[in-house]
């Protein structure tokens, strides 16, 4: 392992306890916690949180709010040169948003093996049809960020929410 590498993985971290905050405040407000941020040159450009229904818009995803943060922070539709953290693997409409969006890096914590579309139903980002590529990497903080949901969805189900 070169200095580099480990670096970058120290990055990923700290980018990724910042998604995990921002669950935490889509939990606080009783969405589904799951929490992004965008960075650009080293800097946090853009964060979003599901809100889902609290906008009364499906499209609300935490990774769809940063990229529509982002994209009025630079200007432009297209973030090339970004990367997305994101605490849940991307369903298959956020995917595809990433690829339109021309984001170059996306890393996620917790897979979803119901509705994730970076290899656990579907590999979006495969498709070989699309003409941008992303490089994915998924697994950071896995751990804490399946706990999130796990507590949100176990206090659901006893309280009856679900």
């Amino acid at each position: 392992m070169n200095c580099a590498s480990s670096t970058a993985r120290r990055s990923d971290v700290d980018y990724m306890r910042r998604a995990l905050e921002l669950a935490a405040e889509a939990q606080a407000n009783a969405e589904v916690p799951v929490g992004a941020v965008l960075v650009h040159g080293g800097t946090i450009i853009a964060v979003g949180s599901n809100c889902p229904i609290s906008s009364h818009d499906p499209t609300a995803h935490a990774e769809v709010v940063a990229m529509r943060a982002a994209g009025q922070a630079l200007g432009n539709y297209r973030l090339n040169d970004t990367t997305l953290y994101v605490t849940l693997e991307p369903c298959i409409m956020c995917a595809a948003a990433i690829v339109h969006a021309r984001v170059r890096r996306l890393v996620f914590g917790a897979w979803d093996q119901r509705a994730g579309a970076a290899g656990s139903i579907i590999d979006v980002f495969a498709l070989p049809s699309l003409n941008h590529r992303v490089d994915v990497f998924g697994g950071v903080l896995s751990a804490e960020c399946a706990a999130q949901l796990e507590r949100f969805f176990d206090a659901r189900r006893v309280g009856g929410a679900i």
